[in-house]
């Protein structure tokens, strides 16, 4: 019978009814599936683990030993209660059982074994109910000594509560039996230079190591091979995009025209980038470059000049942003910039999903014929009935708002258009490379000149309670003084919250555990509030009809509203030079990005700003940690770094970039940004010698395991 490989299937190889468990458990279908679910740490039969720091309402799997076993007859039921004591030699916890009384006999006084459970109370005392578990076999002593059997450290796997930890082990033990050799997909120089191991000892020593050295060297070995076959896979998505033709798109006399309009210079980083762009367009395949900048260093821009150069040859631009509010901005920002002049030879349309039906298909018209050469909109772009004349140039504002296939799919519409996606979130160096690599990156540092500049204070009401009324104080002056402010909250009606409704921003670690202030309770404070007599306050959400939002914004935009008080539907886009001041309130419940983006909102124009981040957060915890690295710098590129150190690259980079990029298992990408930097280049060596891998076999079948299909499908659009 032929051995099993890591593209095999599951059912083939643990039986249906098990490969049915692992699928809805994990989402595993093959081998290698099975093979890349790595143990979360090692327990040793000698150990026993902290039972007074286990988690009350998490899953645990715990080493511990029985100390007493009892039964008795319940009370208010039929049957019996059997109540086993474990201890680790300080604290002590119960598990207990229903009508399960044969269990006495395994569950012995001086046993050890591995526990599985959710962590409850009951009077005031931990325990786990009807867990599972796996006894040591003191027995098998004649086949090791008891010395070296308690070296042995034993796998602890991520598990549910339909697949415990051991049931893992015994799934990977028979997979392990009959697993063939499996082709490296490291080069033997690189693997050799690293003194790793072969793909095949890594995959048995990771999950049945004889001893400690074992196991690190096989998760130093795996996180290479992480590294390697990630960096292959976007050098090689770049070489596909790079082998396709493009339409080159010369410069001409509208971009000229544009820049002889342009009331100010631009600055050096928008002229160097701006020279990068020009050159990319007309080259020989289609450019994909990721422009990254601080919020108002001139992105859009850039972006604008890039469609001019596209619009030369009667070519169309897409640019798609992930709210409607947004898209309306950009719409009306560069209208305003093009002018009268060069407005209705290009025809700026909006295009978007919540525009009156009559309106929409006027828009899709000037789109399928190529009148309209600028197109901005929403996930209304993606939709089938949407068709271009000639899509030349698609960028897409804000990335981390997007997944790879939202972005491919406005791609796909055109025949191999150029690419500019744009990010206002600072992306560190090895986030860049790991999760873009297969786009160039650009970054605009400098500002333009004329900005006011923005002061930010943290209002930390744990120790100084008195200073929200300070805060409201502080807006009410500087609306006094004929300016305008922001109040942002994490969710739209806290009461709603607590009946299931999610908040608006993201729950971070350290957060308190109710949002109390939500859009709603903070119209109806300030509707009360004295100071606020006079004031015009008005809300801003995500759930308001898109015609409500935007008139709202333009109003804000006139200076007809004095206050606006708003979700993080504002994180992004909104422009309003006249407003000095921002309130972010229960600033703990948003990340450090998030923040940055947000008081970007303000200090715009030549008025200075002033951002006040309002929390509960006691000193020293994480979330005020992270609301005052926020407070200490206005470099967006530094706080990208404390957001990757504070949060893990988990969250940084996010789920929506597809799982060819985002299903990090062993590498880290702060701590490993050495090893990352040097798998680029070991990867660039083998596709510059062997493109189509015909001699790299192992890395080929790497990549065909690592990226999916779908993902495939989807980074063969870019």
């Amino acid at each position: 019978m032929p051995g099993l490989t890591l593209e095999s299937r599951l059912d083939g190889a643990v039986g249906g009814k098990t490969a049915s468990a692992l699928e809805k458990a994990f989402g595993m279908r093959t081998v290698g599936d099975l093979l890349a679910h790595y143990p979360r740490r090692y327990a040793r039969r000698g150990e026993l683990t902290p039972i007074s720091s286990l988690p009350l309402g998490e899953p645990v799997t715990i080493v511990a030993e029985v100390v007493r076993a009892s039964e008795r007859r319940m009370q208010n039921r039929k049957g019996s209660l059997l109540e086993v004591v474990i201890s680790d030699g300080e604290g002590s916890m119960s598990l207990t059982f229903f009508n399960q009384s044969w269990r006495m006999k395994d569950l012995a006084p001086g046993r050890r074994g591995i526990f599985a459970g959710k962590v409850g109370e009951y009077r005031g005392a931990t325990q786990l109910t009807h867990p599972d578990y796996e006894l040591f076999d003191d027995e098998d002593s004649a086949r090791q000594t008891a010395q070296a059997q308690a070296a042995v450290p034993i796998p602890i796997y991520p598990a549910t509560s339909t697949v415990a930890s051991w049931q893992f082990t015994k799934i990977v033990d028979l997979v392990l039996d009959g697993l063939d050799e499996v082709a490296d997909p490291l080069p033997d120089e690189l693997r050799i230079r690293h003194a790793l191991a072969t793909a095949r000892e890594a995959i048995e020593w990771i999950h049945r190591p004889h001893d400690e050295q074992q196991y690190a060297l096989a998760r130093q070995t795996l996180r290479m091979h992480e590294a390697f076959v990630l960096q292959a896979a976007l050098l090689q998505q770049r070489n596909f995009v790079r082998a396709l033709s493009a339409t080159k798109r010369e410069p001409g006399d509208l971009l000229a025209r544009f820049d002889a309009a342009l009331p100010f210079d631009l600055t050096p980083d928008q002229i160097s980038v701006g020279a990068q762009v020009e050159r990319d367009l007309r080259g020989d395949w289609p450019m994909n470059r990721l422009v990254q900048g601080e919020v108002g260093s001139g992105k859009t821009l850039v972006a604008l000049r890039a469609m001019l150069q596209v619009a030369q040859s009667g070519g169309q631009s897409a640019l798609i942003a992930p709210t409607e509010v947004l898209a309306g901005q950009h719409l009306r920002s560069i209208a305003r910039m093009l002018g009268p002049g060069l407005a209705p030879e290009l025809m700026p349309t909006l295009l978007t999903g919540q525009m009156p039906a009559a309106e929409r298909r006027k828009a899709a018209l000037r789109t399928a014929s190529g009148q309209a050469r600028i197109v901005v909109g929403t996930h209304a772009l993606l939709s089938d009935s949407t068709t271009f004349a000639d899509l030349g140039l698609v960028v897409v504002d804000e990335q981390h708002r997007f997944g790879v296939e939202q972005r491919e799919a406005l791609r796909a519409k055109g025949t191999s258009p150029h690419a500019l996606v744009l990010t206002a979130t600072p992306i560190p160096r090895t986030v860049a490379m790991t999760v873009f690599g297969d786009l160039d990156v650009s970054t605009i540092r400098t500002m333009p000149a004329g900005r006011a500049g923005i002061q930010t204070f943290v209002a930390p009401l744990a120790e100084r309670p008195g200073w929200f009324a300070r805060v409201w104080d502080r807006i009410a002056e500087e609306v006094g003084n004929g300016h305008q402010a922001f109040v942002v909250c994490a969710a739209i009606d806290s009461d709603a919250l607590a009946k299931d409704e999610k908040p608006e921003a993201e729950k971070l670690e350290g957060e308190a555990e109710k949002t109390r202030w939500g859009v709603v309770q903070v119209a109806d404070l300030l509707s009360r509030h004295p100071a606020f007599a006079d004031i015009r306050v008005e809300i801003l959400h995500g759930k308001m009809p898109s015609d409500a939002k935007d008139a709202v914004m333009q109003a804000f935009a006139r200076g007809d509203i004095d206050v606006l008080v708003a979700t993080t539907v504002v994180e992004v886009g909104v422009d309003v030079p006249n407003a000095s001041t921002m309130a972010i309130l229960e600033a703990d419940r948003f990340g450090v990005s998030q923040l940055h983006q947000l008081r970007g909102r303000v200090g715009r124009g030549g008025v200075p700003g002033l951002c006040l981040l309002v929390t509960e957060a006691p000193p020293g915890s994480p979330a005020r940690q992270r609301v005052e690295a926020v407070a200490a710098t206005l470099d967006g590129f530094e706080l990208a770094e404390v957001d990757l150190e504070l949060r893990g690259e988990g969250d940084v980079l996010g789920d929506a970039q597809s799982g060819a990029r985002s299903s990090l298992r062993l590498l880290r990408v702060v701590k490993d940004a050495d090893l990352i930097a040097e798998a680029r280049v070991a990867a660039e060596r083998v596709l510059a010698e062997d493109p189509a891998l015909v001699r790299h076999r192992g890395l080929d079948a790497a990549i065909a395991r690592r990226v999916s299909t779908e993902d495939r499908a989807a980074l063969a659009r870019t």
